[in-house]
């Protein structure tokens, strides 16, 4: 496994155990009665942190001409769980979780949200285990592509990303997005989408599908929380 993610991340590793636990998804700490301490839950806060800071610094020196609102768009997309899932399948971490017999079972390595957690958690790790000035080279050099196809798209605003990060920056709980209505005839349909925290409708939307609809209703959410300078 250390070999593993030597090559993975071209890092090397002296404290085996942060990387073990850095890959222990909470379930398998569970099912075998583990601590908090030999999963990733705390690992991956310190991951998250780690990275937006990382994220944050590159931002500002890469786009010296930005505005505040302008790099938080970016950051938000570059630090949400669908890049860091992407970026884990691409480094082949999935294999490498280790999971609880029913999670196993119920297919949970390719959730988003997993391959998500553990990446971050392993940033963690290596934060932990002293290698910070490899871990910025890493950082830099696997993101950038990601942060200069975001700043070229001509939608680099993308509602969902920054609703998620906001909220997660509260609690663990993620925003739930219903279909609550179509209207039109079957080829042509508009949905209506309601985007819900904590049991309450914070912002509704619509669209001819149902990716745009909910990306309205996210937009809607933003300006009403005021998560950052929304312009249409």
């Amino acid at each position: 496994m250390n070999i593993t993610l030597e090559e993975i991340f071209g890092i090397k590793q002296d404290n085996t155990e942060l990387f073990i636990h850095a890959l222990t998804h909470p379930s398998y700490a569970q099912e075998n009665n583990l601590t908090q301490n030999e999963h990733y839950e705390r690992l991956e806060f310190l991951g998250d942190a780690v990275l937006k800071y990382t994220i944050s610094d590159i931002l500002y020196k890469k786009y010296p001409d930005y505005a505040e609102g302008e790099l938080s768009k970016i950051r938000s997309i570059v630090v949400s769980d669908n890049i860091l899932a992407k970026i884990s399948a691409e480094l082949g971490l999935a294999d490498l979780i280790i999971l609880a017999k029913h999670e196993e079972k119920q297919g949970c390595r390719k959730l988003e949200s997993i391959r998500a957690c553990s990446f971050e958690a392993l940033l963690g790790a290596y934060h932990l285990d002293g290698k910070i000035p490899e871990l910025f080279k890493f950082i830099e050099k696997t993101f950038t592509p990601y942060i200069e196809e975001i700043n070229n798209s001509p939608k680099k605003y993308n509602a969902k990303a920054a609703l998620q990060e906001y909220t997660q920056g509260l609690t663990k709980e993620r925003p739930e997005y219903r279909t609550i209505g179509t209207q039109g005839p079957e080829h042509n349909k508009i949905f209506n989408i309601e985007v819900r925290y904590q049991g309450k409708v914070i912002g509704e939307g619509h669209g001819r599908t149902k990716k745009d609809a909910e990306q309205m209703a996210a937009f809607n959410a933003c300006k009403k929380l005021g998560v950052m300078e929304c312009q249409e």
